[in-house]
């Protein structure tokens, strides 16, 4: 079902580029109705909303009041859940809490000998908008990881959009807003959603960033209103590298294949192992296990599209090739991982061990789930407090300091042709 690959092969780097290659882009009739959408609400604000709204989502409202959740319900959804679920998003959300308090940034200074204090200023958006995912791609765990972030960095309002098709609702997700701490809720969603955040209509007041995953509408809409807003990221399809050794469970390392492929047809899950009879044992595992997924068909198309299982020569290579992939997520099962964990340098999260599975990072081990794919953690990381914080300098001259930095400034804007530049540090000096 999956390819096989060696790093042997001759053209093995050309194949390994071609399997990891994503367009994200979307095609032009997309663009041109999200284009044609985001227009009109920022023209018309809540009217547009409104009849999108009824288009789109076939609900029958004549006010944006109709599409505003009043606390009182959110609590009702969390009151109304069985006894397990309610326990388990309560420790979910407590365990996502716990380690986002860690990465909260502090403001900090220091004073030069002559007086002069320079630092950094760290305060909270004032105003973030969640996308959710509604009707029956819904998400709890998308709330909480997105949500909690920001009310540990201590934004001040939090408004959720999320479009409840037919009026169909999901009740753990509007229990995760309750716990999460959501301020506002909407039930609205798609690009007219994105753009009533970036822009602001007469209901909706204007965010400074947008998070939150969403469909191709919903991705194009984000890069579009980015600059006017910031936005978390455009993520593509959800990915998974396991590194095995032969000591690995083969059973575990197929599950774990599956759990990313159950995602959608894009999806991607790869293999890297030393080992030729382990990825023989894994593959058998594979056709063992996947008659029992009700995703089978989803899963299948998956592995057969982008997925792989790659020999290697030892593990020092499975590194490498890692960080060539960066990944959103890697799993390193092995014997001894310690020491693979220091030689990777690209990748959205490490799940170390025989028993780190991904899907535990999905929903309750703490850290952010939201993480950088199409091999974009070369460069960015997982969605956390910091996203939701913003830095400003401090420069606090005195007038010795004035007197060691004028003559300085003056000489390089001199240097650049900035007369008045030079000009304004000069007349502070004695």
């Amino acid at each position: 079902m999956m390819r096989r690959l060696s790093t042997r092969e001759p053209e093995f780097l050309a194949t390994l580029d071609a399997l990891l290659h994503f367009d994200n882009s979307t095609d032009a009739a997309i663009e041109n109705t999200v284009a044609e959408i985001l227009a009109n609400v920022r023209t018309l604000g809540d009217a547009a909303v409104i009849d999108y709204t009824s288009r789109f989502d076939k609900l029958d409202v004549k006010s944006m009041a109709e599409l505003e959740l009043p606390p009182a319900e959110l609590q009702v959804a969390l009151d109304g859940l069985p006894a397990a679920q309610r326990q388990a998003l309560e420790a979910a959300a407590a365990r996502v809490k716990s380690y986002h308090e860690r990465q909260r940034l502090e403001s900090w200074s220091f004073t030069e000998a002559d007086g002069t204090r320079l630092g950094q200023k760290v305060t909270p958006l004032d105003r973030v908008g969640l996308y959710v995912p509604g009707g029956k791609a819904a998400y709890p765990s998308s709330v909480l990881m997105n949500a909690l972030p920001a009310k540990v960095a201590g934004v001040k309002e939090l408004i959720m959009v999320v479009p409840t098709p037919r009026g169909e609702k999901n009740a753990l997700v509007l229990a995760a807003a309750c716990l999460a701490g959501v301020d506002r809720v909407f039930t609205i969603g798609g690009a007219q959603a994105v753009a009533a955040l970036a822009y602001g209509t007469q209901t909706i007041p204007q965010v400074d960033k947008i998070v939150g995953p969403g469909n191709a509408y919903v991705a194009s809409a984000k890069r579009r209103v980015f600059g006017t807003v910031g936005i978390d990221m455009v993520a593509g399809p959800s990915e998974v590298l396991v590194i095995a050794d032969a000591s690995a469970n083969p059973d575990w390392v197929a599950i774990d294949l599956f759990a990313q492929a159950e995602h959608d047809e894009l999806a991607q899950s790869i293999l890297l192992s030393p080992d030729a009879d382990f990825i023989d044992r894994v593959a058998a595992s594979i056709n063992k296990l996947l008659p029992t997924q009700p995703r089978r068909e989803v899963i299948a198309a998956s592995l057969m599209g982008r997925g792989a299982l790659i020999q290697v020569a030892d593990l020092d290579e499975a590194c490498m090739i890692a960080n060539r992939i960066a990944p959103e997520h890697l799993e390193l099962s092995v014997a001894d991982p310690t020491p693979l964990v220091e030689k990777i340098r690209h990748a959205g999260a490490i799940f170390i061990g025989y028993f780190a599975s991904e899907s535990l990072g999905d929903y309750c081990a703490g850290p952010n789930h939201v993480l950088p794919t199409s091999r974009s953690a070369r460069f960015s990381s997982p969605l956390g407090v910091y996203d939701f914080q913003k830095r400003t300098s401090l420069i606090e001259v005195s007038a010795a300091g004035a007197q060691t930095l004028g003559p300085i400034a003056a000489t390089l804007a001199h240097g650049e042709g900035l007369t008045a530049h030079a000009n304004a540090a000069e007349f502070r000096l004695k």
